[in-house]
């Protein structure tokens, strides 16, 4: 076993009638990269405002270093080291890119140890990680969408967390723009960072996520590697479908085939 750093515990949440969660328990390892999946309406964005501090469980609870937080203020989730992006991106469309993300380091986790012109320091430094250095002094009402996103993750990076909470932050982008988002996790990821990782493009789930979490209808209906979920008969039928799992099976028939001809060939 590794470092646990978060623990979801029997998580359950209801608007009125209706669970939207119910019984959903995992762990988060140092260091991970956890992928979050499942079709829509299964929980995703719920179990994410959980673990923000957005919203209280009615049952269970998440613990982050040891420490029960499901009572904790959202602002105080945040300055322990939890943040997060959202899929709806709305950055402060009348500040500046760096003014946008100095907002952030003045008031993160380690906003109280920085003077403004060090917080702004730090934001710059943060823009020219994800790219963004060239447009510091743009409006942010002025991004395109593929900007937007990578101004949020700045955004959410700002606040210095130990743990970063990715909601579809590829939705709407190309093949090359997923290929550069998913570079820069991995960057994110190799500082140090854990990754919490909602997302529909399951081509850049699979080749993120160190473990894999499936929901439907609130409730974890898989949890393991790529390799495990992708064969699990109760994820094909609730999400991936059978043409998912046919090439899936295709594509490992395929590496057999080359294992083998490359053994006959030594």
């Amino acid at each position: 076993m590794g470092d646990v750093i978060m623990r979801v515990e029997n998580v359950g949440v209801r608007f009125g009638g209706l669970w939207a969660l119910s019984g959903v328990s995992f762990d988060v390892e140092r260091g991970a990269v956890v992928g979050l999946i499942g079709p829509n309406g299964s929980g995703k964005t719920t179990l994410m405002n959980v673990l923000s501090g957005v919203l209280r469980p009615t049952t269970g609870a998440v613990y982050y270093g040891g420490k029960k937080i499901a009572d904790v203020p959202t602002h105080e989730v945040c300055r322990l080291g939890i943040a997060r992006t959202f899929q709806i991106v709305k950055p402060f469309a009348n500040l500046t890119v760096l003014e946008n993300v100095a907002v952030g380091a003045m008031y993160g986790r380690d906003g109280a140890k920085r003077t403004t012109s060090r917080a702004f320091a730090a934001a710059y430094e943060l823009l020219e990680r994800v790219g963004m250095a060239r447009i510091a002094d743009r409006p942010a009402s002025e991004l395109t969408t593929p900007d937007r996103k990578r101004l949020e993750v700045a955004k959410a990076l700002a606040l210095d967390p130990e743990v970063l909470l990715l909601d579809e932050v590829m939705a709407g982008l190309n093949l090359a723009e997923v290929d550069e988002a998913l570079r820069l996790l991995r960057e994110i990821n190799e500082s140090g960072v854990t990754l919490i990782v909602v997302e529909h493009l399951m081509k850049a789930i699979m080749l993120i996520s160190t473990s894999i979490v499936v929901l439907a209808e609130g409730k974890k209906i898989a949890e393991g590697t790529a390799a495990e979920v992708t064969t699990s008969q109760a994820v094909v039928e609730a999400y991936l479908g059978s043409r998912f799992a046919d090439r899936q099976a295709r594509l490992a028939e395929m590496r057999r085939e080359a294992e083998q001809s490359g053994r006959g060939a030594s």
